[in-house]
């Protein structure tokens, strides 16, 4: 099993006036490690998923657990693994930690659209694929 990893900082944009983060900017950095994970381990930016082959990605369901706050500055270590890949949607799990300190966790299912009709269509093979390498252990 492969697991994505990225870093980000936690910026004043995330923050609320208690310079920890406001709980609603967690899910934009989750949107954006699934745009990276697809950009940089899929090969399928969302510039070309979504405007040149009208195809996108959306939670369809999402679930959250803060454990801890996240404050001004610091460095969040994101992971990306998926669950059950299924004919047109895969779950997955997105956790931050700081220094070893679990922050969240993001336990959902990514839904493959049409976007013109927002139907669910099956995910390409290539896509597929790469999500299965990314697949937790199944009991």
């Amino acid at each position: 099993m492969a697991i994505y990893a990225q870093r980000s900082t936690v910026m004043f944009q995330h923050c609320d006036p208690a310079g920890i983060v406001f709980y609603p900017r967690y899910f934009e950095m989750v949107n954006v490690v699934v745009e990276q994970f697809f950009d940089e381990v899929v090969g399928w930016s969302f510039g070309q998923m979504h405007v040149t082959e009208r195809m996108g990605v959306p939670m369809g369901r999402i679930a959250a657990e803060f454990h801890a706050p996240s404050r001004l500055d610091d460095r969040l270590d994101w992971t990306l693994v998926t669950g059950r890949v299924g004919r047109a949607s895969a779950e997955v799990v997105i956790a931050a930690s700081c220094k070893g300190e679990a922050r969240m966790t993001v336990r959902g299912t990514l839904v493959m659209v049409a976007l013109d009709e927002m139907a669910a269509r099956p995910w390409p093979d290539r896509v597929r694929a790469v999500l299965k390498d990314y697949a937790e252990e199944q009991a």
